[in-house]
C-alpha cells in the first residue's frame, strides 16, 4: 500500500487505530509520538570444516520486534487503561494495531505498519508539576508479536 515518490514524507501526519474490535476502533485521541517501529533479524554464523573460505556464512535466524511506545495527551479517556486492565485480568487482549503515515494533504496513505498480536505491557501516567506549563502526557508500551510493513 506504500506510495513511492521522489521527496520523503513528513513524519507528523499519521493515524493510530488500536483495533478494539468493539465498533469504536481507534483511540479517542491522537497520539503525539509513536516509537519503536523496527524488526531485528538474528544472524547465525556457520562455517563447514572443509570450506575454502576462512570466514563463516551468515544465515538468517529468528527475528524479533521490539516494544512499541505510544504517547498522547491526557484527555480523561480510559481506552488505554481499559485495554491494560484486560491484560491484568489474564484475558487474551491481543489486537492488531495499525499505524498509517499519510501524505501532507491527508488524501493518501504513504505507508502502513501493522502491529500483529499487540498488547499493553506498561502504562506510565503523566509527570505532574504545580509550577509547570507542560501538557500532561500518558505513555503506553505495547508488546508486539509481528510487524508487517505495507
Amino acid at each position: 500500500m506504500a506510495n513511492e515518490r521522489e521527496r520523503p514524507y513528513s513524519a507528523f501526519n499519521y493515524l493510530v487505530d488500536l483495533g478494539g474490535g468493539d465498533g469504536t476502533a481507534g483511540p479517542r485521541a491522537g497520539f503525539q509520538e509513536v516509537t519503536g517501529l523496527s524488526i531485528e533479524v538474528t544472524m547465525q554464523e556457520y562455517r563447514a570444516g572443509n570450506d575454502a573460505r576462512s570466514a563463516p556464512q551468515k544465515i538468517p535466524g529468528m527475528y524479533s520486534v521490539p516494544d512499541v511506545t505510544l504517547k498522547r495527551g491526557v484527555l480523561g479517556a480510559t481506552d488505554l487503561t481499559g485495554w491494560l486492565e484486560q491484560v491484568r485480568r489474564g484475558e487474551d487482549a491481543r489486537r492488531d494495531v495499525t499505524i498509517t503515515l499519510q501524505s501532507e494533504n491527508r488524501q493518501s496513505e504513504a505507508m502502513t505498519w501493522l502491529l500483529k498480536g499487540a498488547q499493553p505491557m506498561k502504562y506510565t501516567g503523566p509527570s505532574l508539576n504545580g509550577k509547570g506549563t507542560d501538557v500532561a502526557v500518558e505513555e503506553l508500551v505495547l508488546s508486539v508479536e509481528e510487524l508487517v510493513i505495507e
